[in-house]
């Protein structure tokens, strides 16, 4: 079995989650298996290696998980982003729309620095809002987006192209 296809037949599909309608992809299983968390960064990390990245940015919650462990494998610092009131210093903040909801994100101030190549992780891309908005983040503190890097894409919900033209990676799509 193909390294990406392993990956893909351990998520699962949960209907009507979060709400009715959404058929949601839970990645859980795989993060289970140290076989295919492995295969997950090391396949993101390989597209990335020699791209100058100054930091990642993760997004709360899972894209910290797979950010924190490609900061480690790429010797770049991690940055999280994070939903309103969880971050201790002052913060910019975006305001955005989900595919679920209204939310907003915060970053800590100062956490980039200008002219930072920035790659921006998350478990999923559905619409691109919330990748949109963290990326407004790394833009308020002079910093570039160089790529984006995805576990899961759901393709039909147009989020690539929500991103474009700036690099947009993932390891497994519906």
């Amino acid at each position: 079995m193909a390294s990406f296809d392993f990956c893909r037949s351990l998520i699962r599909d949960i209907p009507d989650f979060p709400r009715p309608g959404i058929l949601f992809k839970d990645i859980t299983p795989l993060l289970a298996s140290p076989r295919a968390l492995h295969i997950v960064l090391d396949g993101i990390a390989e597209r990335f290696i020699g791209e100058q990245i100054s930091a990642i940015a993760g997004i709360e919650a899972r894209g910290f998980i797979f950010g924190g462990a490609l900061a480690a494998r790429l010797n770049t610092s991690f940055v999280p982003v994070r939903k309103p009131g969880r971050l201790p210093a002052a913060v910019d903040r975006v305001e955005l729309v989900t595919e679920y909801s209204r939310d907003a994100l915060e970053m800590h101030r100062g956490s980039l620095h200008e002219g930072d190549r920035v790659l921006v992780v998350d478990d999923v891309l559905a619409t691109g809002g919330t990748a949109s908005g963290a990326a407004a983040l790394v833009h308020k503190q002079g910093a570039y987006v160089i790529g984006y890097a995805f576990v899961v894409e759901l393709s039909q919900l147009g989020g690539r192209e929500r991103l474009l033209p700036v690099r947009v990676e993932s390891c497994v799509a519906y």
